[in-house]
């Protein structure tokens, strides 16, 4: 571990992680809450801001994971930063001289650029790290992000609260403006495959999408991604009927079950450190699926507080299980030069599952009942721990597949 945090990548993006995070909940909490008090409480003004930050995944995804493949990773991530802190400047001006709504582009275009910097950061892992030091950093990386899930929401509401919507963008352009400072730190990048060739945007596109259909292990994940997806949309939107229907509770007591949550993916992050090495990626990704099947199985069941609490908590602490295996594996079974586009096809999958099955919750909720949607939630996860078993001994690369 501490071979781990003298390495000056690992220093250097965490940190970013850090600010970044700041930068991304303070926005998203203060344009949520800007918005309701602009419309009243509108639901399709609200409903606006989600797809501002899930339709550039359909979009952008597999584009963005194409580009990060061309250009070097850490210039990437850093014009990305640059250029969602002046969207985010840009967009302060206009509210200052013009119209509210110009809001809703604060969070369009940042999302928007993060097609680009994600995939990107992914390479950068594989090109600074060494394979026995990946899914340790991996796990610790998740946890920066399952902190926030839990003091993010607080974090930004505050903010809002105390210095209003000018001060609030303010404060997120400047985050990103620390992010790419901090990524600046990082060694410069080298070329990761050993013959550049040239080729067409569109040529790339489909060598990356035969690439992932020609990897067992990667078509298997991209199953594993779309079972998850139906699975977590099918449950997503409901989580105000557990508390109302099935516990008896005001809504507001919804806290409580997000915060379980939160604080098991915190405790689960930083538990996942301690045997990350010891552990098969795929091992860690069919112990999350089951745990989070079993919590789900108890969450619909459940009429009594403390039980849903404690299995609230349980799916948080193996979340990041799931997490961590899917991005270690991805790193482990891909070239270094098609990580962009390995990225960029499986994400969507994920994604486009999970808004499909929350477009139908509703309805179905409706023919069927919330005990039903958890319970088929739970047999989704199932399907997709299934779907894992045939690699679930296979051994890791010798080498990562970025030294070939």
């Amino acid at each position: 571990m501490s071979q781990l945090f003298k390495n000056r990548f690992v220093q250097a993006i965490f940190l970013s992680a850090l600010f970044l995070q700041i930068g991304i909940w303070v926005r998203n909490f203060a344009v949520l809450l800007f918005v309701m008090d602009k419309t009243n409480g509108d639901a399709f003004a609200v409903s606006m801001i989600s797809v501002a930050e899930f339709a550039p995944i359909f979009i952008f995804s597999f584009i963005g994971g194409t580009f990060a493949d061309r250009w070097r990773p850490k210039r990437t991530m850093i014009w990305c930063d640059i250029l969602s802190a002046v969207s985010v400047f840009a967009v302060l001006v206009t509210l200052v001289f013009g119209s509210w709504k110009v809001i809703f582009f604060a969070t369009l275009i940042s999302a928007i650029l993060s097609q680009f910097s994600q995939p990107s950061g992914m390479k950068l892992f594989k090109m600074h790290l060494s394979e026995e030091l990946i899914q340790s950093a991996m796990s610790i990386y998740q946890t920066i992000f399952a902190v926030f899930m839990v003091f993010g929401p607080v974090l930004g509401t505050f903010v809002f609260q105390q210095f209003g919507i000018d001060v609030s963008i303010a404060i997120t352009g400047v985050a990103f403006l620390l992010s790419a400072a901090m990524l600046a730190i990082i060694p410069a990048d080298h070329q990761m495959d050993t013959e550049k060739k040239e080729s067409t945007i569109l040529e790339e596109m489909k060598s990356g999408i035969r690439y992932v259909l020609g990897k067992k292990e990667l078509k298997l994940l991209g199953l594993c991604f779309m079972a998850a997806g139906l699975a977590i949309g099918l449950i997503h939107p409901l989580a105000i009927f557990l508390v109302t229907e099935r516990l008896e509770l005001a809504k507001e007591s919804l806290q409580w079950l997000l915060m379980a949550n939160g604080i098991g993916m915190i405790v689960g992050g930083a538990v996942s450190v301690l045997f990350a090495k010891s552990v098969a990626p795929q091992r860690l990704l069919v112990i999350g699926m089951l745990a989070n099947a079993i919590g789900m199985s108890v969450i619909g069941f459940s009429t009594v507080l403390p039980i849903t609490l404690a299995a609230e908590f349980l799916n948080g602490l193996f979340f990041p299980c799931i997490q961590i295996g899917i991005n270690t594996m991805i790193l482990q079974n891909t070239k270094g030069e098609f990580i962009g586009r390995v990225n960029g096809t499986l994400s969507p999958l994920f994604t486009g599952s999970m808004v499909l099955t929350m477009s139908l919750s509703g309805v179905l909720k409706e023919i069927t009942s919330i005990v039903t949607m958890f319970e088929f939630a739970a047999i989704l996860f199932i399907i997709g721990l299934v779907v894992i078993l045939p690699i679930y001994n296979m051994k890791a690369p010798n080498q990562m597949l970025a030294k070939e």
